[in-house]
């Protein structure tokens, strides 16, 4: 096993920064999202943009995808800060740079950043080797869950409240869980105090993808099995709601990634538009 102060992060994590990076430097103005941080943070080889998942015309859908679920997610967060929310949880934060990019709104929330300790331990140490730093109210707080340890005794520990409303993201991370582990992490969430929302991604399954969707799918789920992570859950957006409303939230609704396109492409002229196959859960206790 890895040290944890040299454990390397998660490969889907880099490709995800890396896509984010590639949206600012190789489409057009306006960009969804911008963020180099994590490419800054993860700091790839120099022939990088040479990769074939980052080529810049097939994988521009997945890249679209990316920066627009950074975008909603975001946009939610502002949003909650705004309404007094003083809590912002992200399960599975990998590269996220939430706190560096946005510290004028970030500083006012207790930010905590859920990951497996290896790439935890990886990311507090560039953090602090490029400047950034761990401020007060970020907490990076390292999980095991391979070990079956609890995500919300560990937040507890560093100072989350569970009886204040909070908002809770997690992208890119239902497909590698079982059913049972995703609702018993549901059910974690829906006894948070009231007032408490979460943003939970979860992918479609393939015969619901566009045609043209399904072969990039195809190679994602070739990638992640080859790497020891594969994608081993996929539900329907009904699915997904009634698990939700049986572990216990008061209001469950379902945000297509389709819909992203719309809210965020519908002016360009470049062609560029997300790809389907990521839908989201938008729950509220």
């Amino acid at each position: 096993m890895a040290d944890e102060a040299t454990a390397a992060p998660d490969g889907t994590a880099v490709r995800t920064a890396l896509w984010r990076a590639m949206h600012v430097q190789v489409d057009r103005p306006p960009h969804v999202f911008e963020d180099e941080i994590g490419l800054e943070l993860a700091a790839p080889d120099g022939d990088w943009r040479h990769r074939p998942d980052m080529d810049p015309h097939l994988t521009s859908g997945f890249r679209a995808a990316m920066a627009a679920r950074a975008r909603f997610i975001e946009d939610l967060v502002i949003e909650q800060a705004d309404r007094g929310v003083t809590q912002y949880v992200i399960l599975g934060a990998g590269l996220d740079t939430f706190a560096q990019r946005r510290p004028e709104t970030a500083s006012r929330l207790r930010v905590f950043e859920v990951d497996q300790p290896g790439p935890q331990a990886w990311k507090r140490r560039r953090l602090v080797e490029l400047g950034y730093g761990i401020p007060d109210w970020l907490q990076l707080v390292p999980v095991d869950f391979e070990a079956s340890e609890d995500w919300l005794k560990k937040l507890v520990a560093v100072g989350f409240d569970p009886g204040r409303p909070t908002f809770i993201a997690s992208t890119g991370v239902t497909m590698y869980l079982t059913e049972d582990a995703t609702a018993a992490t549901l059910r974690q969430i829906a006894g948070l105090a009231p007032g408490s929302t979460l943003a939970m991604t979860f992918l479609l399954p393939p015969d619901l993808l566009d045609e043209a969707d399904r072969p990039g799918l195809r190679a994602s789920r070739e990638g992640a099995r080859a790497s020891g992570t594969p994608f081993i859950s996929f539900y329907t957006s009904e699915e997904m709601l009634a698990l939700a409303r049986e572990s216990g939230f008061a209001d469950a609704r379902h945000v297509s990634g389709a819909s992203h396109a719309g809210r965020y492409f519908a002016d360009r002229t470049d062609g560029l538009r997300p790809s389907t196959g990521e839908d989201m859960l938008l729950a509220t206790t």
